[in-house]
């Protein structure tokens, strides 16, 4: 009993909890306690890295400070992270992050929603690549990605690098193309650019078409394209799994991520990835009460995840806490998928069509700012 009063917890600020709260803003019910538990400031728009790598526009233009949008929406946010989950007694273990002060060992929670994403497995790295947690720059989670790239701008600078990025699907790619022109733009000239697939082919996940279009433009770019896995890292070394190694001042890792450790204790249903099994409300099918969306989460019909989970997750999350009818998310139809090239160009796929252009990178760009923008408080 908590004297009418229930409590929303809210795990991650994935850009579904964005808009979460922003329904909250506009419509926050008077008997529910909302805490917002995350380890970063702010939430990083993935789509407006590349910007920030190339230096077209700031840090702070490309990601939402939190703490304004929690406040308008009547919310509370706790500087840490969740270490630990037990559905049958509705607890969260948290760890404080940043120096935080006050923060509870545990929470409790009538409602729970995930939005955590994924994170590095470090274990998996430890075993498969030994040296890379400590040599690499990995691009989850991206809060401390852009915290750590003017590092690596600054190094640019002083001398010629070699940058190596290890992972060939769509994330790896828009990595390479980002650091490359970011780097050629406003680094020292003489700078070698280069893409492990780990023996696959390049941009696996993405349509054939997309693939050629990709392979054209890391040609155009000078940037090699070496079809080898990587089984290690050292001081100034990629090892390759041909027994080569690879001269790499600046290594990036697009791969190697999971599901958060705590989630196959929880006693939740997960999948075979791990990822927390949700019907198309977005309940678990296991526990109601409990929410998940974004990559840590898979609906069990099969169907990829939607550009509006946020706005179904706010509704659902609402008509849980009031005991109406949760509203059932449609299959998403195929829509639209854009991949950044640096800034400047953009490829976009729907279904078997692709386009590409300059065009194509304004459009993307107008879409990935203007999401934030519209969840960026700037009054308090």
């Amino acid at each position: 009993m908590h004297h009418g009063i229930k409590k929303l917890l809210l795990l991650g600020a994935g850009q579904a909890h964005l808009q979460v709260l922003a329904r909250l803003a506009r419509h926050h019910p008077g008997n529910l306690d909302v805490i917002l538990l995350t380890p970063f400031a702010h939430h990083t728009g993935q789509g407006c890295l590349p910007g920030f790598m190339t230096g077209q526009h700031t840090a702070d233009e490309g990601r939402v400070a939190l703490e304004p949008l929690v406040r308008a929406a009547s919310a509370r946010w706790l500087q840490g992270r969740c270490t630990g989950l037990d559905v049958a007694s509705r607890q969260v273990q948290v760890a404080a992050t940043g120096g935080a002060q006050g923060v509870p060992a545990t929470l409790g929670y009538d409602l729970l929603s995930i939005d955590t994403g994924t994170v590095p497995d470090r274990a998996w790295l430890d075993a498969e690549m030994p040296g890379a947690n400590h040599h690499a720059l990995h691009l989850s989670p991206m809060e401390a990605f852009v915290a750590l790239w003017p590092q690596v701008m600054a190094l640019a600078q002083q001398q010629a690098v070699s940058v190596a990025v290890v992972g060939a699907e769509a994330d790896g790619i828009e990595l390479v193309f980002a650091a490359e022109q970011g780097i050629r733009e406003h680094g020292l000239p003489g700078a070698r650019f280069t893409l492990i697939t780990g023996g696959d082919e390049v941009g696996t996940d993405l349509p054939p078409g997309v693939r050629q279009r990709v392979l054209r433009q890391l040609r155009r770019r000078g940037i090699t394209v070496l079809r080898e896995a990587c089984v290690g890292m050292s001081e100034g070394q990629v090892h390759l799994g041909n027994g080569a190694r690879l001269a790499c001042d600046v290594p990036l890792l697009a791969m190697g991520v999971r599901t958060p450790t705590w989630l196959p204790a929880s006693g939740l249903a997960l999948n075979e990835s791990g990822q927390v099994s949700t019907g198309p409300t977005l309940q678990s099918t296991s526990h109601p009460q409990v929410f998940a969306t974004g990559s840590v989460a898979a609906r069990v019909d099969g169907a990829p995840g939607d550009m509006h989970a946020g706005a179904a997750l706010a509704h659902n999350l609402l008509a849980a806490h009031e005991g109406t009818a949760p509203r059932a998310l449609p299959p998403s139809r195929p829509r639209m998928a854009l991949l950044a090239c640096g800034t400047g160009h953009a490829i976009a796929s729907w279904g078997p069509l692709t386009l590409a252009g300059g065009w194509v990178w304004g459009w993307k760009d107008r879409i990935d700012r203007g999401f934030l923008e519209q969840h960026r408080v700037t009054r308090r």
